[in-house]
């Protein structure tokens, strides 16, 4: 099962410790092949929107800075509650804030 895991953006710069431990959290998925892709997501964006034979292009950012996705990571589970976990982990990491996980189905 893979799973999509969305955090929204953080108010707060990182420090040294955090870095050191998302590095070791990173290292760990990706050793037992549970990690197949990670990165951060331009705030901005831009949205494309049809209607008929109409495509327009839109600039962003459209939503408050604290609702923007600021980052995603595609994992690969057994199970919902591996993906859960996998969340739990993550957000002890980086403290308070919020993030989404969504199934990917192929």
């Amino acid at each position: 099962m893979r799973y999509l895991m969305l955090s929204k953006m953080q108010d707060t710069q990182p420090d040294e410790k955090l870095f050191a431990e998302m590095a070791a959290f990173i290292e760990e998925m990706t050793a037992s092949g549970v990690l197949l892709a990670t990165g951060g997501l331009d705030p901005a964006g831009f949205k494309i929107a049809s209607q008929g034979d109409d495509v327009t292009v839109t600039d962003g950012p459209f939503t408050e800075a604290k609702e923007a996705i600021g980052g995603f990571a595609l994992v690969e589970v057994r199970s919902r509650e591996e993906a859960v976990e996998l969340g739990r982990r993550f957000r002890k990491i980086v403290g308070d804030g919020e993030s989404m996980i969504h199934q990917v189905f192929a």
